[in-house]
């Protein structure tokens, strides 16, 4: 049986970066990594990402613009018709570089903004001056017409600034707002454990961003937490701004967990392996070994994720498996079972 493709594929194509995030997802930092794949292996990744049939690429790090040959790898894709999207701490982006991701035919860019002022921004990014910098850089994007959204974490340290983050968002003029779930992956485990929200503080939170798209202007959207389209349902939540049907472009809308699943997602790290999600650190092949194809055909990991009667616990039991799931990387990461239930959500204290 042929497996429809990923929707998208989130290519992290350097492991070095600029900044020290407390929570990152791919352990970055400003050192030499001498295992990520070659220029005309990332080439070749790219034409397979292509043959697989997704439908969009995310070229993503670290920080993407510390790889030397990134406009190079822009440009393969481009060459076998990709769309390409970046995901950036914005703050190497000026009018020049805004102006050559646009040429060169990047569609947008996710901008990094985890907190609603410098103080709390810089002291999660590990580098003072990295907000106004990245403001900086959405400028520049915003100037150049080049579109981009925020990505913000949501943690415990900034609930209380979540308001302001999405009004900076509308001020600074970007088009969506993806507001991610923190997930304890090993960086979180070790600088900020405590700052993982409880399921109650998850539940009462998406029931404010719920309320809150009503008279929002962008999406909002809640990488991690594929309980919120089920409270967007619940609350029969109608955008005053644009029409109702578009919040079905909100990750895991009446599909669950997009984690290696058809029309939903994966991961490739720098040095060729292939993970899931990168909320789900599941090493599931390596693109030096076997096609991406191949890898996506037959990993036992993926077929399982995509078998939802597998699932363990409340999440198996629970009506809205097929459309939510949970979130594989939580569960994973407080069991070491990516199947297990995810005591994440509030839907499991019923």
């Amino acid at each position: 049986m042929i497996v429809n493709p990923p929707f998208l594929v989130s290519y992290s194509i350097t492991q070095r970066c600029n900044l020290k995030c407390k929570h990152c997802y791919s352990d970055s930092s400003d050192n030499e990594f001498k295992d990520e794949l070659t220029t005309q292996q990332a080439k070749k990744l790219i034409n397979e990402i292509a043959s697989l049939g997704a439908k969009l690429l995310i070229f993503d790090g670290g920080e993407p613009l510390k790889r030397e040959d990134f406009f190079e790898l822009i440009a393969e894709a481009n060459s076998v018709g990709i769309r390409t999207v970046i995901g950036s701490n914005a703050t190497l982006i000026d009018s020049k570089t805004a102006r050559k991701l646009k040429d060169a035919g990047v569609m947008a860019v996710q901008i990094s903004v985890d907190g609603a002022n410098a103080k709390t921004h810089d002291a999660f990014r590990g580098i003072e001056g990295s907000f106004e910098d990245a403001l900086k850089g959405a400028k520049a994007c915003l100037d150049e017409g080049l579109p981009f959204q925020f990505g913000a974490t949501i943690r415990k340290g900034t609930l209380d600034e979540l308001q302001q983050i999405l009004e900076l968002a509308v001020k600074t003029g970007a088009v969506a707002a993806e507001l991610f779930d923190l997930v304890q992956v090993p960086r979180v485990k070790k600088e900020i454990p405590n700052e993982v929200l409880s399921s109650s503080e998850r539940k009462k939170i998406m029931e404010w961003l719920a309320e809150k798209q009503t008279d929002y202007p962008l999406i909002i959207r809640t990488p991690g937490c594929p309980m919120y389209p089920l409270v967007l349902e619940e609350k029969h939540i109608e955008p005053v701004h644009f029409p109702a049907n578009m919040l079905s472009r909100i990750p895991y809308f009446k599909r669950g967990c997009a984690a290696g699943v058809p029309n939903g997602y994966i991961t490739i790290l720098p040095n060729g392996d292939v993970i899931p999600c990168m909320l789900l650190q599941v090493k599931v092949g390596n693109v030096k070994e076997q096609s991406l194809a191949d890898i996506w055909q037959n990993s036992d990991v993926l077929n399982n994720l995509r078998d939802r009667n597998k699932l363990k616990g409340v999440c198996g039991d629970c009506e809205h498996k097929t459309s939510c799931a949970g979130c594989r990387g939580r569960a994973f990461e407080e069991t070491g079972d990516y199947l297990a239930q995810d005591s994440g959500c509030w839907l499991v204290e019923k």
